[in-house]
Formats: C-alpha cells, structure tokens, sequence
C-alpha cells in the first residue's frame, strides 16, 4: 500500500493537530491549583517545600493545632492564608520557635 505525498501530509497535519490539543490539556491540568472559596490550596508536599521541614515536623504542627488543615478525600490540603501567617508567627517568635535561640549556660563539673 502506498500512500502519496499529499495524503501523507495531511495526515501528519491531522496527527500533529491532536497532539497539540493534548499539550493544550496537559498544560491546563498542570497550571490548575486547588481551590476552596477563591483561596488557593497547598498539598503536604508543597508545605514541606515552603517551610523546609521534615514531614514528621509537619505532622507535629497539625497534631498540635498550630497549623490548620483541611482533609479531602483523604488529602491534607492547607490554606494559602493559613501557611503564610504560621510563618509569620514563626518569624515575629509568637510560637517561640526559631526567632530567639535560649543561650545554653554551662555545665557545672560535679566532684566525685
């Protein structure tokens, strides 16, 4: 079977119009955040990105109430707000934590 020129290209053209349909999807799914109420929403991952932490430190702060969250079809999601102003508690030293460090006195030799 053979097939000309023209009808090649005109395949090719119809095969490369597909392929930028699918490019323009995956962009799309790619660029699209969740949101609850306008707001955006941040996953564990993103958090522990933002916040340079371990995921147990993570969990910790959820744990504790420091932190809020959302759970989602079994997904933590925490709010963009929420994220920005734990870390301008951490930062002012509202939670006390990173902001000043205790000065650590020295250790008194114990005779024997």
């Amino acid at each position: 079977m053979l097939i000309d020129k023209q009808e090649f290209r005109v395949y090719m053209d119809r095969l490369i119009d597909r392929f930028d349909l699918l490019d323009d999807k995956l962009e799309r799914l790619i660029n699209r955040k969740a949101c609850l109420d306008g707001e955006d929403l941040l996953d564990n991952q993103d958090m522990l990105q933002v916040l340079n932490i371990s995921s147990r430190t993570l969990q910790r702060y959820r744990s504790s109430g420091e932190l809020p969250y959302i759970k989602l079809n079994g997904k933590i999601y925490y709010k963009l707000s929420d994220a920005n102003r734990f870390i301008r508690e951490i930062f002012e030293g509202n939670l006390g934590r990173c902001a000043k460090q205790s000065q650590i006195a020295p250790r008194k030799d114990k005779k024997r």
